[in-house]
């Protein structure tokens, strides 16, 4: 049987038309997917933004200029003054001309993060004068006021009466044996003055909290309240992020001197009932495990890290506080061993504070290298929009050489709500 061509094309265009018209269905169904997932991720997306509008108060930032790069004039009128109030408190750092690249990028971390909202001082402290470059580059950083001294060199330089021929003979030693910082003389005047000495800076006199802060860190996320705040309605006297094992090698004898003060005192500024010695003096169980780090003495060698801490000045100028550094020094173990503020302010604080005085701020993500800490809560880490992963190695919190789960067993314990400031 013969087909006509007539048919034939038919036939062709028929199924043309067929396959045009589903091709242009199937388009149709995309494209009403992609708008229904479009709205689906839009929603998401607004829902996302503004969830947590309130904790950020983003109803306070106002539009921009359209002729401009600048604010309107009246972003900082009186309403919003009111909204951060300031502590009497300052930002402190120790650090030296040939740092500022580190200076600035610390500085830039933490006016992102939270200064730019409160506007605090800046104090910046170094044992040479600062230079031009410096002060220029870090007050154009600082949202607040900045202000330089010189520290006097009676308050930096290793004292008179240290024994020259014994303070070498433990540098060679400390070298010798490759412990950190070992051979260093600097260091040993930067611990001396942090554990003794920044307090009693002239220029400090005027407040009464410091938060530290130290070149070349990071804090991970928004600060969800002021910390100055924190410490003075809830009566905290000092604040920290991170607390680990400190070297022993650097302390053999700490401990020893810290135990002659004690009956030397009678331990009259010592209140066991109530303070964290547990915290320092423990060795037994913690969650499933023991501590890992061995220790020739009674100390268990938990400190907090103090690059970054937060404390009440009025303590370390507090007259007990200036009898224990000062009998400590007197045995000169700063400079023939290398006695670190950090074991030193730790085991001061464990002793002459009420273990409820002293807060660990979880909710602050922070990095000094090579360790850090980041909130562990997801929702957490969304609201402070935290630039960090708590699972990382880096992530000390819950890490076999971190003093954490000590704290939270033998200090102030585990607080599952944020403070309110």
């Amino acid at each position: 049987m013969r087909i006509s061509k007539g048919f034939i094309k038919l036939f062709f265009g028929s199924l043309l038309f067929c396959l045009i018209a589903q091709i242009c269905w199937l388009v149709l169904v995309r494209h009403q997917r992609q708008l229904r997932l479009d709205s689906y991720f839009l929603e998401r997306s607004r829902e996302a933004s503004s969830g947590y509008d309130s904790s950020r108060k983003r109803q306070l930032n106002q539009m921009l200029k359209l002729s401009s790069n600048t604010y309107i004039d009246e972003l900082h009128d009186e309403n919003r003054r009111k909204e951060f109030v300031r502590e009497n408190a300052t930002l402190l750092m120790l650090v030296r001309n040939w740092e500022l690249t580190g200076a600035l990028h610390s500085m830039r971390s933490l006016e992102d993060r939270f200064n730019k909202d409160y506007q605090y001082d800046w104090t910046f402290l170094n044992d040479v004068p600062f230079d031009e470059e410096f002060i220029e580059a870090t007050t154009a950083m600082a949202s607040g006021k900045t202000q330089y001294a010189l520290i006097p060199a009676e308050d930096w330089n290793r004292p008179s009466w240290i024994n020259e021929t014994l303070f070498e003979e433990a540098l060679q030693l400390m070298e010798e044996k490759n412990i950190l910082y070992g051979g260093s003389k600097s260091y040993r005047n930067m611990c001396r003055f942090n554990s003794g000495f920044f307090f009693r800076q002239r220029i400090l006199d005027q407040y009464d909290y410091y938060f530290r802060v130290e070149p070349n860190v990071e804090y991970f996320c928004d600060f969800p309240y002021d910390p100055f705040q924190v410490m003075r309605k809830n009566d905290k006297k000092y604040g920290f992020v991170i607390t680990m094992y400190e070297y022993e090698d650097t302390i053999p004898s700490l401990w020893e001197a810290v135990e002659e003060y004690l009956e030397e005192t009678e331990s009259k500024d010592v209140d066991m009932e109530n303070n964290a010695f547990s915290f320092i003096s423990n060795f037994d169980f913690f969650g499933k495990s023991f501590g890992v780090m061995d220790s020739n003495s009674d100390y268990n060698l938990c400190h907090f890290w103090t690059n970054f801490e937060i404390g009440d000045l009025n303590f370390f100028r507090s007259e007990k506080y200036i009898r224990f550094f000062e009998y400590l020094d007197s045995t000169g173990g700063f400079y023939y061993e290398r006695w670190g503020d950090a074991p030193v302010h730790s085991i001061a604080v464990s002793l002459l504070l009420k273990k409820d005085e002293v807060i660990h701020f979880d909710e602050l993500g922070y990095k000094h290298m090579p360790f850090g800490t980041c909130p562990s809560a997801y929702y957490l880490r969304l609201q402070q929009r935290c630039l960090c992963d708590s699972n990382h190695p880096d992530n000390i919190d819950l890490n076999v050489i971190s003093c954490l789960r000590r704290w939270w067993k033998d200090g102030s314990g585990k607080y599952f709500l944020k403070h309110n400031s």
